[in-house]
């Protein structure tokens, strides 16, 4: 799966589930934990259900409720039959909580994104997702949850900017993420009117390596595909960089356009030609 945007929409909303699947996100997040009131959970449920068994047009994960809650198998019991593309785990707490859930999914098994960084304990579990890559579609944080479990009374700074604890804490996300070879997928952005933070907040996502991002609004999802989309004026470096090193075989470092590059250059640029690739559709017969 391309997943450079995750679209969020409340399990118990059916009436939104078109527009979400609509909206040219890579994939809607179905939600049945934060946006559903305890009491309104059964019918989210039950909604899920109903939309998964019928053919979707786009790739479909279920953010179910967290372990401890106790709801967790009553969600898997619901919406695995419709074979969701993926499921979202909150509160996620290293490749213990991977195994927990697999064990509970059974021979139904799907890929897991965890978001690793909902709780203290989780912070030092981030490590072990690296023994679990294989079960996971990438590994997203969260930036709300943390400052409420420590009694913080916000994550961000007045401009926007996270706090260096934050920063911290994104920081080991995005490298959990690299380290078990999975897509690292930013957190939200919330303040849905700001279409110039948005447009920042991506760019810097991607500069840090981050390779995708998750969405509140349908009117965030162009901005976020549109940033992790490769430009051309990149597309065109990176096919050079490719050229230069084929035609010098065995060189370690080359002057390119007055500046010195190295393997990982080559490396990078192959990466993001591999990205291309992969979004760009098929020809049509």
């Amino acid at each position: 799966m391309i997943l450079r945007s995750l679209l969020f929409v409340p399990a118990d909303r059916p009436d939104r589930f078109a527009k979400a699947a609509a909206s040219g996100a890579d994939a809607i997040i179905l939600d049945l934990e934060d946006s559903v009131l305890p009491e309104r959970k059964a019918a989210g449920r039950a909604a899920l259900a109903e939309w998964l068994s019928a053919e979707r047009p786009i790739p479909a994960f279920v953010r179910v409720n967290p372990l401890a809650t106790g709801l967790t198998a009553a969600d898997l019991k619901a919406v695995m039959p419709g074979a969701p593309d993926g499921i979202v785990l909150p509160k996620a707490e290293g490749s213990a909580s991977i195994d927990a859930i697999a064990a509970l999914m059974g021979e139904l098994s799907v890929p897991i994104l965890p978001i690793a960084t909902e709780t203290p304990a989780a912070l030092f579990a981030l490590g072990s997702y690296a023994t679990v890559g294989e079960r996971l579609a990438g590994l997203t944080w969260g930036a709300e949850d943390l400052p409420a479990a420590i009694g913080a009374t916000t994550s961000r700074e007045p401009d926007g900017r996270y706090t260096p604890p934050y920063e911290l804490v994104r920081s080991l996300a995005l490298f959990a993420a690299h380290a078990a070879g999975v897509a690292a997928i930013e957190t939200v952005y919330p303040d849905v009117g700001d279409a110039d933070g948005l447009t920042a907040y991506v760019a810097r996502a991607r500069r840090d390596g981050f390779t995708g991002m998750m969405a509140i609004h349908p009117r965030q999802v162009e901005i976020i595909n549109r940033g992790f989309t490769p430009t051309e004026q990149e597309l065109r470096h990176a096919r050079a960089v490719v050229e230069a090193f084929r035609t010098n075989d065995g060189a370690g470092a080359l002057l390119l356009e007055g500046r010195m590059i190295d393997r990982p250059h080559l490396v990078q640029a192959e990466r993001l030609l591999a990205l291309a690739d992969r979004l760009t559709p098929p020809p049509s017969m």
